[in-house]
């Protein structure tokens, strides 16, 4: 596989090159080393290519998690609670997931479970994934990788 084009959101590309170039060389490196070739492997189902060869999202995802995880990126993933009161979820923001969800019953409500996960981070530079559904491209930009600044694992 191969880096079409990139987005430097906030100067990102700028800070790895300059601070970071080693983990930039390991991101090139991962998807240079994904062979996509034996990633077209799912069967169209659709009538105008029905039976042609398309590439499987999820043996890309495979292939590009295998090089990560050979370069010691790990998947990041934060738990915490929450409930339909904003204000009482700013006052938890930063507590650990036990202590949010005790405030959040003792405040009377119901607590919800949710998380926030990113494919690849280290070094606190984080890698997200997509094939297709660049929809959600903006949801990791400002919603999800935001967040995981924020929050304190415990």
């Amino acid at each position: 596989m191969k880096v079409e084009t990139y987005y430097s959101h906030l100067n990102g590309l700028e800070f790895l090159l300059v601070h970071k170039r080693k983990l930039w060389k390991e991101i090139h490196r991962v998807i240079a080393d994904a062979d996509a070739r034996i990633c077209q492997i799912k069967v169209s189902k659709e009538i105008r290519t029905s039976g042609k060869l398309l590439f499987s999202p999820t043996a890309m995802n495979k292939a590009i998690r295998s090089g990560f995880a050979h370069h010691n990126w790990n998947e990041r993933r934060i738990s915490y609670w929450v409930t339909p009161d904003a204000n009482l979820i700013r006052n938890t923001m930063l507590m650990g997931a036990p202590q949010q969800r005790a405030e959040i019953e003792h405040a009377g409500l119901t607590p919800l479970p949710s998380y926030n996960q990113t494919d690849f981070v280290k070094e606190r530079v984080a890698v997200e994934v997509q094939f297709g559904k660049y929809a959600f491209s903006a949801y990791d930009l400002f919603v999800k990788h935001p967040s995981l600044l924020r929050w304190r694992r415990h």
